[in-house]
This record gives structure tokens, sequence and C-alpha cells, in this order.
């Protein structure tokens, strides 16, 4: 009788962190369980060298979102950036989105920089106002060519 009590006892302590562990998960993992608390906005920049999906979108230093897929545009010959945007974060349509680099040579990210319209951006709107990542091979090479 008393190994049967002890053996519930440790099940149930099991199955508490098993729970645990799965709650972390998803926490942690950023994942939504009902509903989705992101909008998708899109950019188009001539070069996202160096940008992956998964990256934080910022604004004023604070991540507001991140980058969901990167893709080419085969007509126009440019790529195509999806946003996820938190929900509470509403743009205008004059939003400047660029690339840019965590210290000198870190991790790309994008910033957007906000503007003074009224208009709203809605969930799959265009980001036009786009600046693309400065390439700093290019910039050396110029340099020490002395194109510069």
């Amino acid at each position: 009788m008393k190994r049967l009590s002890i053996e519930t006892a440790v099940g149930i302590f099991v199955l508490i962190g098993i729970v645990c562990v799965g709650y972390l998960t998803i926490r942690l993992g950023e994942m939504e369980w009902i509903g989705d608390n992101d909008y998708p906005l899109y950019a188009c920049f001539q070069s996202v060298s160096g940008l992956k999906t998964g990256v934080t979108v910022e604004m004023a230093g604070v991540q507001i979102g991140r980058v969901d897929t990167i893709s080419l545009d085969p007509e126009r010959q440019i790529a195509v950036v999806k946003l996820k945007i938190r929900k509470e974060i509403i743009l205008t349509d004059d939003v400047i989105a660029s690339v840019k680099t965590s210290g000198l040579i870190g991790d790309k990210y994008i910033a957007l920089t906000a503007g003074g319209s009224d208009l709203v951006l809605k969930p799959g709107d265009m980001i036009t106002e786009t600046e693309s990542a400065v390439d700093l091979e290019e910039l050396i090479s110029k340099y020490a060519f002395g194109e510069v």
C-alpha cells in the first residue's frame, strides 16, 4: 500500500514537470496557441545581404516584430521581406524601413523610423520607403582601389 502511494506521488511530480517544461517551451519559443498577436507588412529592398528570417524589427531601439520571410520578386528582381509586427504597434504609410547592422560586423536587423502621416498601414500593406544594407566589402574595395 505504501509503495503504491509513493509511485503515485512520483507520477504526479513527473506530470507536473512535463507540464512546466511544455509551458516554458511555448513561452520561450514565442508560440501562440489561439489567435495571432502579429500582423504582416511587406517591404521591398534592392539588397538584403546578410539579413535572415527571424531577426528583429526595431523602432527606437525597441523590438516590435520580426522578419518572417525573405523572397525575390522575379519581375522586378528585388528582395521582398515579410515583417510580422505586434498588433498594438500602429505604423503610418510614410514609415521608413532600413536594413541595419548591430555593431561593426554584427547581425543585420530591420529598423523602422516613424513618419508623420495620418494614413495607417493595414495588414498586408507595403512599406514604400526603404533603405538597403550598406555593403561594407564594396566600400572597402572601392577605397582600396581608389574609386572613392
